[in-house]
């Protein structure tokens, strides 16, 4: 009995820290959007409202960034809550990719701030790479990271979810955690040898795809059944 409550702490323990660099990320995430400046709106045009407006304007990126980026950290946090919720036992290797799961999650704030500093016109018109790629490659190792974690705690030779996960969610939880780092590398190629402005609108089809996938999973499993 004292064995199962301290193996439940430390499970507990586990979540927590887990949510706690979460919750840092995604606050973390605002930090890069600057109020603007009203000395230098001063040396330059006057503080007016439309100056202000135009200051305002000129962060569109940042707050597209900090919108996108808000969403895909939530949409993480929201299936690592999912995961653990059949988690009834941990061991070292799901300890360890938890953790450079977190650290991918960790360094989201600087590659969003990185990717939206140079997400304006210049994005497109210079079409630059460099800050799209750090931004897509972040986002692609926390997934495939993600998909490894699926795979130990739905492996019943492991022993980590207590009952054994049905197949058909575990089956839909693997496929979603390495379909959607796929679609987000295929940004890159697009990238280098098609246009930017063409990368960046792929993460659209995320949904779509997603959508098909579970109809046909769920259609297969009904026949199988």
């Amino acid at each position: 009995m004292h064995n199962e409550l301290r193996k439940e702490f430390q499970l507990e323990r586990l979540i927590l820290f887990s949510d706690a660099v979460f919750a840092i990320a995604i606050t973390l995430l605002v930090i890069e959007i600057k109020i603007p400046d009203r000395h230098e709106m001063q040396l330059h045009e006057g503080i007016s409202d439309q100056a202000i407006l135009h200051s305002l304007g000129l962060l569109i990126p940042k707050f597209i960034g900090f919108f996108v980026s808000f969403m895909l950290i939530g949409l993480y946090w929201t299936v690592h809550h999912r995961m653990f919720g059949f988690v009834t036992a941990y061991d070292r290797k799901l300890l360890l990719l938890n953790l450079v799961f977190l650290f991918f999650i960790a360094l989201m704030p600087f590659s969003t701030g990185f990717y939206s500093e140079y997400a304006g016109s210049e994005l497109f018109t210079k079409q630059l790479k460099v800050p799209m790629t750090f931004y897509v490659l972040n986002f692609c190792l926390a997934g495939f990271v993600n998909y490894l974690m699926w795979r130990r705690v739905t492996n019943e030779k492991n022993k980590l979810a207590e009952p054994p996960i049905d197949p058909l969610v575990a089956k839909m939880a693997k496929l979603r955690s390495l379909l959607v780092p796929i679609i987000f590398l295929c940004m890159l190629p697009v990238a280098y040898f098609a246009n930017v402005l063409i990368a960046v609108y792929i993460p659209m089809l995320i949904p779509v795809i997603l959508r098909i996938m579970r109809k046909r999973i769920s259609k297969k499993h009904k026949t199988a059944k």
